[in-house]
């Protein structure tokens, strides 16, 4: 027993290197990097408050850190799944990329390979509720999504560059769709594009999400449940589709007893 408490010191250095370099590898080179710089100096003049025995600071400080660690959870929700389901244990051929991982990874190279050439496009993510009703009056594709034929879909010589395309499934659905704009009376409209307008205009009557790239910047946006975010870096919108739409998990076994499925019914 005595042994065992002498190593305790060095196991529990162990375990906090561990934890911060997996932190490190995730967040590095990413905007969330900023806030883990931020957070550092927070410390560092929190820190400094107490030594140097300055108490109004060091009170101010008590204070921002109650609500900064829930800002820093609702704000950074997508990412914090993502490296959450990162911390798994199963083997090397279960953390292969699944059909889901592959689509978005196209689809976030074909978004910002958009945004770098400067070239508009509106992106329609199906989820639950169905948009058959403006698919319907749009050019019917029906076509396997590929990021070649995305990017050509929203080229200038292409007569459907100019509307919306539909994604349902990781099939487009429809091109050069007709979209609803959003209530021009609205406060948050005032500077968007039609682009930015039809994006928020769908996202408040449907649970679609809807990716913007702008023409004029190059900046990508996304919209829903009536909230358009703008200026995404990859990292963000691969993190924020994923929370949507990441497929479950899980696998079905035939005759296994599912305690989830047991405590639904």
């Amino acid at each position: 027993m005595a042994f065992f408490h002498a190593l305790t010191p060095f196991l529990e250095i162990a375990i906090i290197a561990v934890m911060i370099n997996y932190m490190l590898s995730f967040l590095w080179n990413t905007r969330s990097m900023d806030l883990v710089l931020g957070l550092l100096a927070f410390l560092l003049i929190y820190a400094a408050s107490s030594i140097l025995n300055f108490p109004i600071l060091n009170k101010i400080m008590y204070f921002v850190a109650n609500i900064a660690a829930l800002a820093i959870i609702v704000i950074f929700q997508p990412e914090l799944r993502v490296a959450l389901s990162r911390l798994s244990l199963k083997g090397k051929r279960d953390k292969e990329l699944t059909e889901f991982d592959k689509f978005l990874e196209q689809l976030s190279y074909c978004i910002y390979r958009l945004g770098e050439k400067r070239i508009g496009a509106l992106i329609v993510l199906e989820n639950e509720d169905s948009l058959n009703e403006f698919s319907s009056k749009a050019v019917a594709l029906g076509a396997q999504f590929s990021p070649e034929l995305l990017e050509s879909i929203f080229t200038g010589t292409s007569p459907l560059h100019d509307g919306a395309v539909i994604i349902r499934d990781q099939t487009i659905i429809a091109a050069a769709v007709i979209l609803p704009l959003a209530d021009e009376g609205t406060e948050i409209i005032r500077g968007m594009g039609t682009r930015h307008r039809a994006a928020l205009g769908v996202s408040q009557n449907t649970d679609a999400v809807i990716i913007v790239v702008s023409e004029e910047t190059g900046k990508i946006s996304i919209a829903r449940e009536g909230v358009i975010t703008r200026g995404l870096k990859i990292d963000r919108f691969r993190g924020i589709i994923r929370s949507i739409f990441s497929p479950p998990t899980e696998e079905k076994v035939e005759g296994q007893f599912n305690i989830r499925k047991w405590l639904k019914e």
